[in-house]
């Protein structure tokens, strides 16, 4: 007789099953709620096929809705399925790709026929209702194992070129599989639900259409990808198109347009080019983290752009991350007619595409002694990384980019301290900014790495000590572990904001890094008189200036802070009477550090109200004749539910100064 298996679930019982039994007979076991709820199973960690029978002894978890992490990626990947059906349906010929789930929804790339060329947003609706009537039709996801040849042999039959390509390289002793839903397959690792009919019809919608090229490579056949947006129900779709829409209004290249902060062109691609009033947000930001790193005991160094590509051999960089880097020939250019620019005999320099190795040489000049650790290297260092063109996007991703980058370089005993009072600055900036709410994770080793596993195991279990230690390792602050998403010389700590639209936003990062010291030759001269080498930890409050005014821009839709904002108030007159006190007016707020513009046009009040509101700027301080006799002001603040107040002029200039005074230089 065959032995049976023993399942032990979340709650420590175990039940003892037949060979054969799958995770949805134990729900069903269970209880008929448990059985309809039920959409996947973890079995030993691993997420499976409901429908997927035990192979032996196992822990087994049941994924439901309220799993909604698992659950959504479930979801998204098998509407993926069925957009591929689908499309194959209506458009016989068509080959099928990859189609994998997203942040937020899913995307299929396609081969179209020649006959009917790349496919178009128009055609959407149509591929959404043939969508729904796969889903209608409820039909079982069922898993089949697949030698690889005979996966070939399939797809070469049926014309599938790329899916045939694919599958012989997929290592030899790979288990393959093939998800079968009614007369159509597709090779997917899996899992997906166990039919299609547990998809929510009117919880997707297909949003765009763009091309991709076969595997990333240019040199390839163009594809259409098309992209779709995926959720549990329709409740949770509709706030996300709500979402969408109301990104759309914040997005930071419109809005930047519009108050004149900033604009990017071909010329210079991924580089930005700050206007006067975008380049004063900047200057107000930098000036506000100088002053809280100067009390925090950083010391502020400034380190070269172009250094020799020897520099970053040593550090590790030019093998791991060279395709991301300018690399500069160290030789004059030729001027003759006709010959050659560069002969390509100089040596290689670099840009840097970060600060780390320079604050390692500026470390080693001189000798180090342990009490003059901890050191904290700070620079707001401009750095250049050879994005992809289409990966850039607005000052959000940029090539060149300042980060306010720091280094801590310390004892191992003073590790942990060090990172929770870290975690204490970060806490209080990103308050300070108007992010109340952000998430902490720890990304843990990846496979490919420098170091011991004994300097990885204590590297991680430093940092959950230092979140632990600010208080912070707890479900307030979303902490989460992320296997496998650390740097390949250190784990690190990742801050996520969320924005005013619920958006998150990774920024912030430490890291505990005891491998570039070792390969760069940094030391200190410890207690014993003996050269030990430095702990350093990495780490970036906003990440960058560009990325991060971004941000602000878009979860302030503009309206930022008074202290931020590069206008903080206009004096609008309605009569040309006016015109004298609007001068003296402005000059006042001018003189007490106020921001301050007249507006002494010709123009209707009502003109100027909107078009200073477009602008997002804070206050239209608006005079006429009466309010030039009184010394009064007509204060408007930015938003349609605000009230007009007449206050006195000294009354206007108080409020303003003191709400115009940076958060770090405000009395309690």
């Amino acid at each position: 007789m065959t032995k049976p298996f023993q399942i032990r679930l979340p709650d420590g019982s175990v039940r003892e099953v037949a060979p054969g039994t799958t995770p949805a007979d134990v729900a069903a076991a269970i209880g008929p709620g448990l059985a309809k709820a039920a959409l996947a199973a973890r079995v030993d960690g691993e997420v499976r096929d409901i429908t997927r029978p035990f192979e032996g002894d196992a822990e087994l978890a049941l994924i439901t809705s309220r799993d909604e992490k698992d659950a959504l990626e479930l979801v998204r990947h098998d509407y993926a399925h069925v957009l591929a059906e689908a499309v194959q349906n209506l458009f016989p010929g068509t080959q099928i790709t990859f189609g994998p789930a997203t942040e937020d929804g899913f995307y299929y790339d396609f081969a179209p026929t020649p006959e009917h060329g790349p496919f178009t947003e128009e055609e959407l609706p149509l591929i959404e209702d043939e969508m729904r009537r796969v889903i209608a039709r409820d039909e079982a996801l069922v898993r089949e194992v697949w030698t690889r040849d005979q996966v070939r042999a399939f797809f070469e039959e049926q014309g599938e070129a790329f899916k045939a390509e694919w599958v012989m390289e997929l290592p030899a002793d790979e288990t393959i599989t093939m998800y079968r839903s009614g007369g159509w397959v597709d090779l997917c690792r899996g899992p997906h639900l166990a039919s299609t009919g547990k998809l929510d019809p009117q919880a997707f919608k297909l949003t765009r259409v763009s091309g991709a090229y076969w595997r990333g490579d240019q040199k390839n056949a163009m594809l259409s990808r098309i992209y779709g947006t995926g959720w549990l129900n329709r409740k949770q779709l509709q706030e996300h198109l709500t979402r969408v829409e109301e990104a759309a209004k914040r997005d930071h290249r419109k809005i930047g347009q519009e108050m004149d902060l900033f604009h990017l062109q071909p010329e210079a691609q991924g580089s930005v080019f700050w206007h006067a009033k975008g380049f004063l947000i900047w200057r107000q930001l930098e000036s506000y983290m100088r002053r809280k790193l100067d009390a925090a005991g950083y010391d502020e160094v400034k380190s070269p752009q172009l250094m020799d590509a020897r520099l970053w051999e040593a550090s590790g960089h030019w093998g791991k991350y060279r395709e991301n880097m300018f690399v500069v020939p160290d030789e004059v250019p030729g001027t003759e007619e006709g010959a050659p620019v560069l002969t390509g005999k100089g040596d290689l320099m670099a840009l840097k595409p970060m600060n780390c190795p320079a604050h390692v040489q500026i470390f080693r000049q001189g000798i180090k002694s342990y009490r003059d650790l901890p050191l904290r290297m700070a620079e707001f260092g401009c750095c250049h990384r050879n994005e992809p063109h289409g990966a850039l996007h607005g000052i959000m991703r940029v090539r060149q980019f300042t980060q306010d980058d720091a280094h801590i370089f310390c004892r191992a005993d003073q590790v942990v301290e060090e990172v929770r009072m870290f975690c204490d600055l970060l806490d209080g900036i990103y308050r300070d900014l108007g992010f109340a709410t952000y998430e902490i994770k720890l990304a843990l080793r990846p496979d490919q790495r420098f170091g011991s596993n004994e300097d990885w195991d204590r590297a991680e279990q430093e940092l959950r000590d230092a979140v632990a230690l600010a208080g912070r390792a707890t479900a307030d602050f979303g902490w989460e572990e992320l296997p496998g998403e650390g740097a390949f010389y250190a784990p690190k700590l990742e801050f996520h904001l969320k924005d005013a639209i619920g958006r998150t936003w990774q920024v912030g990062t430490i890291q505990a890094d005891t491998v570039l010291p070792d390969r760069l030759d940094a030391t200190y001269v410890g207690e014993d008189g003996q050269k030990h080498r430095p702990v350093m930890l990495h780490r970036a409050i906003l990440g960058t200036f560009e990325r991060f005014i971004g941000i602000l821009i878009e979860h302030h839709a503009g309206r930022f802070p008074l202290w931020l904002a590069p206008v903080q108030a206009v004096v609008a007159t309605i009569v040309s009477d006016a015109d004298d006190y609007a001068r003296e007016v402005a000059a006042k707020l001018q003189a007490a550090g106020i921001r301050a513009e007249a507006d002494l046009r010709n123009e209707k009040i009502n003109y100027k109200v909107r078009e200073h509101s477009l602008a997002k700027v804070p206050y239209l301080l608006v005079v006429g004749k009466r309010e030039a006799e009184e010394g009064t002001l007509a204060v408007r603040p930015l938003g349609t539910d605000a009230r007009q107040e007449v206050l006195a002029l000294d009354a206007v200039v108080a409020r303003l100064k003191a709400e115009a005074t940076p958060p770090d230089s405000r009395w309690s």
